[in-house]
């Protein structure tokens, strides 16, 4: 019943990724690939060399700063994102007037496509005519460089992928919050317990399915978040917003000569991250009682 599925998931994920890995332990670049000319067929001269791709790239220090910026990148989306939707998850399971429009209103950005928003953002974020700027000079403040500095970029990178991660959050944290008994709310009120004691005690061990999950995917994700930073900055100014997929991506289709191989270790080693980071949270996971 599953071969179908595994067929699939094996020629569309298990090829490329063996292919990743076989032309990371090469010299492939687009002088030495297989390509047709016209009617001339040029066959591959690249050679194998084994570990020196992961050697050049992990004793180079433009790994560990993308790497760094990746890592406060990742955490500080994801946890302003969790923060956010948590506080307006509760703020939307309770009995207000119009709650049905604010649901739908907080849950539209995620149904627009990514491309449109970043775009969106970016024309907000101009520096000369983006309605943010403008409105700081009708206040009388001088106007920010918000894609032009690199600390202002990062900010508004992180600020407009936390736009978009929210929605996802909210409807995961709603649907966990729908799942709690009230009866557990009403016995604790009956006991005296204050609003606070009952968020600690009833209301996140009652997420912790929940939130383990979401913050998980929000993670990879998130670490993976190509279309905000290139669309939006295009890891610039400079290359103060470049993560490691964006930088993979500039090594294989943007710098010349292409370096497929290159491009190729850093993915494999973006994949390597990700693996031991899952696989490290999901043991923390099962040490406090949580299994799946």
């Amino acid at each position: 019943m599953v071969a179908p599925v595994v067929l699939v998931i094996g020629v569309i994920i298990g090829y490329p990724l063996v292919r990743g890995v076989f032309l990371s332990l090469t010299d492939a670049n687009e002088a030495n690939v297989e390509r047709h000319i016209g009617v001339n067929h040029i066959p591959a001269t690249y050679t194998f060399t084994g570990l020196d791709n992961y050697q050049a790239v992990l004793t180079d220090g433009v790994f560990w700063d993308r790497l760094g910026w990746t890592v406060v990148w990742t955490v500080s989306c994801v946890g302003l994102t969790f923060l956010i939707a948590l506080t307006l998850a509760n703020m939307l399971n309770r009995k207000l007037r119009g709650r049905t429009f604010y649901r739908l209103a907080l849950i539209l950005p995620w149904a627009i496509p990514a491309f449109v928003s970043v775009f969106t953002w970016r024309m907000l974020y101009n520096e000369k005519h983006g309605i943010l700027n403008k409105l700081l000079a009708g206040g009388g403040l001088d106007g920010i460089p918000w894609l032009n500095d690199p600390t202002w970029a990062k900010l508004s990178v992180i600020a407009v992928n936390v736009w978009l991660g929210v929605p996802f959050m909210i409807v995961a944290l709603l649907g966990g919050l729908t799942s709690i008994p009230g009866e557990l709310y009403e016995a604790a009120e009956m006991d005296g317990a204050s609003a606070w004691q009952r968020f600690r005690h009833i209301t996140l061990p009652g997420l912790r399915a929940v939130s383990s999950t979401v913050i998980l995917l929000s993670t990879i994700w998130t670490f993976n978040m190509f279309p905000v930073i290139f669309l939006l900055t295009r890891g610039g100014p400079g290359d103060a917003t470049e993560i490691l997929v964006t930088y993979a991506y500039r090594l294989s289709f943007v710098d010349s000569p292409r370096d497929f191989s290159g491009s190729a270790t850093w993915g494999v080693l973006i994949l390597a991250l990700l693996s031991v980071g899952a696989v490290a949270y999901r043991r923390a996971l099962r040490k406090q009682g949580e299994v799946w």
